[in-house]
């Protein structure tokens, strides 16, 4: 893959222990190849430059000018870059018209047979902290879909959440489909979210269908997060002040 792709993507969430919610909405992602040069031939979609939808390196990793070697540091730093020497790509939502923000995105790493071998979530909570999860099995085996990969939870995510319990992760990355599941558990409470799509090619038709169907993007999403907030306070949710995040960037 050496041109990104347009993942027309579904989110779902479910809220366990009172007060329940859930939601599903839609959500257009791109799929950007890491190892490889990048070029875009969409009018409406740029690398690195402004445009109705971009895609910037800085957006991603935690300060680094190029994310995408930030990425792969990780990788190396954990004895994984033998083994994950296949495709890498990164799965998030790209800026539109200049704005940027991802709940979670996800850096994908294959071997050379096209076997996943790790994954990166790389969280955001709109208080402007950033932390990453690093998915992998223990063995560095292959990851099949029904695999669950734990996590302790670290970082201050949603307020009506504390940070205690564990993520259980879920990934199936294939040529046509991508998928990452979360189910968060602690005790009786937790949260299930999943984001699923279809791979395609992206185009000027798809981009512009995009911008007219879920208009302002990643700025759509985040009145959304703030829709459900609401929505959990009037029906009585606890608020949990944000605490400091890890000083750790990437745990497991």
């Amino acid at each position: 893959m050496t041109e990104p792709r347009f993942v027309k993507a579904e989110t779902y969430h479910e809220r366990r222990g009172g007060p329940a919610n859930a939601f599903r909405y839609g959500v257009d992602m791109a799929l950007m190849p890491v190892d490889r040069p990048m070029k875009s031939a969409c009018r409406f979609f740029s690398i690195d430059a402004n445009n109705l939808f971009s895609f910037w390196r800085k957006d991603h990793g935690f300060g680094e000018a190029d994310s995408y070697d930030w990425a792969r540091s990780i990788i190396a730093e954990h004895g994984l870059d033998k083994l994950c020497d296949g495709e890498a790509c990164l799965l998030a939502q790209p800026r539109c018209a200049g704005y940027s923000f991802n709940p979670v995105s996800f850096w994908f790493f294959t071997d050379r047979d096209g076997a996943l071998r790790a994954v990166i979530a790389e969280v955001n909570n709109t208080f402007g902290d950033r932390h990453a999860y690093l998915c992998r099995h223990e063995d560095a085996r292959p990851i099949q879909k029904s695999d669950r990969l734990t996590s302790k939870k670290v970082f201050h995510v949603s307020p009506f959440q504390e940070i205690a319990g564990t993520y259980e992760f879920r990934f199936y990355f294939e040529k046509s489909r991508v998928g990452a599941w979360i189910d968060f558990r602690d005790g009786e409470r937790g949260l299930f979210a999943s984001v699923t799509g279809e791979i395609k090619q992206m185009t000027d038709r798809a981009l512009l269908a995009s911008a007219l169907m879920r208009p302002f993007g990643a700025l759509r999403v985040v009145a959304l997060i703030y829709w459900q907030a609401l929505k959990l306070k009037l029906k009585g949710a606890r608020y949990f002040r944000r605490p400091a995040p890890p000083t750790e960037q990437v745990t497991m």
